[in-house]
């Protein structure tokens, strides 16, 4: 479970630096691959958190 929640943290992060890529960079194709890498990290994201809400509920 420990590892679950660091990678959820590591996604978060992860998808947080490229959101802030995308937002300085200023080739306009740069910009919106890092922008679609923060969308799809995000979406990771909030995969594995119900994952692990899902688990919680099931241990409980």
């Amino acid at each position: 479970m420990k590892d679950m929640q660091a990678q959820l943290e590591k996604l978060r992060a992860d998808a947080a630096e490229c959101a802030l890529i995308g937002d300085l960079a200023t080739d306009p194709k740069k910009r919106a691959l890092f922008t679609v890498l923060a969308d799809h990290l995000r979406v990771l994201a909030a995969e594995v958190e119900r994952a692990l809400a899902e688990g919680v509920k099931s241990k409980g």
